[in-house]
């Protein structure tokens, strides 16, 4: 409830997820289990959540260093648009396939700035951050690098195919996000009034432009690294990391030590939120204290006798989501449910193709479901009640329209 309610009681959940992640291991340790066997229980979860960290870091990195160099406004710029349902179409596939290459979290992040240069009048922004909250999570749940849950299920292994995976959710996500800007595309009419545009950017065209090309691609290629390399997939971040750190420091090697010193990864590492990486690790913590003890095991067990199939499951979950953050609820499914070599919980079988993409989606349903929504949330200090009259009930429409899909085409 404290993580849920970060706003209101004016409490980092970062500090809480801390909090609780270390406290569940001190409470361990006063069980009777011996030293060594908690210690070696630690370290075996520390690789994986470092894994994830890792990843997460190199990939905030790079995305920042684009945004210093206002790479984004390659794709900006273009639109011109002042039709409200056409900009509404616009924004929501920029949205979703951003949200597929960068991650749900700094796509929200970026289509907000975007979104305040294009759209003065607040209510409608509203409206449009709204939708962007269920395109960022909806293009998310198809990659591997769109959201923290797909990542997390493709480094632990579950859903190593990427290929596979990114095929077979692909349409249902895609209609997760249609239902409900079709739906709100009636009721938006005329023209708006665009907010005035400044650029203060100090790195010229060809500079922009190469950077956010060198960023993309070098994210893009994340997943090719392993495919070749069979290495982890922080490993890959890391190197896509270093290969746009040094194209920048060549880029700017000419320039003054003030602009060299702007534009460098070392003053983009002071722009990364710090927070969001000590709650993943303090949530993951949480949970592998959970799994270190047996408790999710007992989980998976009440949930397999109360609703009986792997659907059903995962619909409770992604609807669990939308009030506890996903990233607990997946990562306590890797605990629970182990790998099988044969069936419905095989490596990309239907089981984790459909956490992946109830997980990823779910959260839409409440703003405090997705580290997407909290951080538009917090940005444009839309109100709870608010998205839950206006945005909750078309993000349910666009959850179940695209759980019918999946089902439809893999049952």
């Amino acid at each position: 409830m404290a993580i849920a309610f970060e706003h209101p009681i004016k409490v980092d959940k970062a500090a809480t997820a801390l909090f609780i992640g270390v406290a569940c291991w001190a409470l361990y340790a006063f069980t009777g289990v011996s030293h060594e066997t908690i210690e070696h229980g630690l370290l075996h979860h520390v690789y994986d959540i470092a894994s994830i960290l890792f990843f997460l870091m190199g990939a905030m990195t790079v995305v920042e260093l684009v945004d210093a160099h206002e790479g984004f406004a390659v794709i900006t710029d273009k639109i011109t648009t002042t039709n409200k349902v056409k900009l509404l179409w616009i924004v929501v596939f920029i949205t979703f396939f951003f949200s597929a290459v960068l991650d749900n979290l700094t796509t929200a992040i970026v289509m907000v700035s975007l979104l305040r240069k294009l759209v003065q009048d607040k209510p409608t922004r509203w409206l449009y951050v709204g939708v962007v909250v269920i395109a960022a999570n909806a293009g998310g749940a198809w990659s591997p690098i769109g959201d923290v849950t797909t990542t997390m299920l493709w480094t632990g292994q579950q859903l190593p195919d990427v290929g596979a995976f990114m095929m077979n959710l692909f349409l249902p996500s895609l209609i997760c996000v249609l239902v409900p800007t079709i739906v709100l595309s009636f009721s938006m009419k005329g023209n708006l009034e665009k907010a005035a545009i400044t650029n203060e950017n100090a790195s010229s065209n060809f500079e922009r432009n190469l950077i956010f090309y060198i960023g993309i691609g070098a994210l893009v290629f994340v997943p090719i690294f392993k495919n070749i390399t069979h290495l982890p997939p922080f490993m890959g971040m890391m190197f896509s990391l270093a290969f746009i750190w040094i194209a920048t420091e060549l880029i700017h090697r000419k320039k003054t030590h003030e602009d060299r010193k702007r534009f460098s990864v070392a003053a983009t590492l002071q722009k990364i939120d710090t927070s969001s990486v000590l709650f993943f690790l303090g949530i993951l913590l949480a949970v592998a204290a959970l799994q270190e003890i047996g408790q999710l095991k007992s989980l998976a067990q009440i949930l397999n006798d109360s609703l009986g199939n792997i659907y059903a499951i995962n619909v409770a979950i992604g609807l669990l989501s939308s009030i506890i953050d996903n990233v607990p609820l997946v990562a306590a499914a890797q605990g629970m449910y182990d790998i099988a070599p044969a069936g419905e919980f095989t490596a990309n079988g239907h089981f984790w193709q459909f956490l992946a993409y109830c997980a990823g989606t779910g959260g839409s349903c409440l703003i405090i479901g997705s580290a997407a929504g909290v951080a538009v949330m917090g940005l444009e200090k839309i109100d709870f009640i608010w998205y839950l009259k206006k945005i909750s009930w078309l993000a349910v429409l666009g959850y179940f329209a695209g759980i019918a899909v999946y089902i439809l085409l893999h049952v």
